[in-house]
């Protein structure tokens, strides 16, 4: 992709909602209570100004969501970048709400409920967004502060 100006605020911001809708997957970082790091893609999707994840509560990502309540969320793409940093509220499958699992299960065609008992869901409630493509859009690259829209 080539950029050869500054995208503004408010296309930043569509752009971001865009990629929320129609991407897959997100890098997901983590880090236990020693601060040992975890970096996994994970399917989402975003459900009402949240991202939901699902994966194991047995496995580090699972653990590290759970017992640390913040993530850093990423798209693939170093080119457009997108991060995402919020805090995390956990969910037994049983517990999450019927809405973010239907819609998970609308974009991914899967519940995870059924491949194992635990499996649990992640609401991540962003706090802070950056956009940016390249250095020239460092200027101005934060579009959410505090867990809100700064356009």
């Amino acid at each position: 992709m080539t950029i050869t100006e500054s995208r503004t605020p408010e296309q930043r911001k569509r752009d971001v909602l865009a990629r929320l809708e129609r991407e897959t997957d997100i890098w997901v970082a983590s880090a236990d209570a020693e601060g040992l790091p975890c970096l996994v893609a994970l399917w989402f999707v975003w459900h009402d100004g949240c991202v939901w994840l699902s994966t194991r509560i047995t496995n580090p990502t699972g653990r590290n969501l759970r017992d640390g309540g913040r993530t850093r969320l990423a798209f693939g793409d170093t080119q457009d970048v997108v991060l995402i940093d919020g805090d995390v509220r956990t969910y037994g499958g049983q517990e999450v709400p019927a809405a973010a699992l239907d819609a998970f299960l609308a974009k991914h065609g899967w519940d995870p409920r059924e491949d194992s008992a635990s499996y649990a869901f992640f609401e991540v409630r962003p706090r802070t967004v950056q956009a940016l493509h390249g250095i020239h859009e460092m200027r101005g690259r934060h579009i959410m502060k505090d867990g809100t829209w700064v356009v």
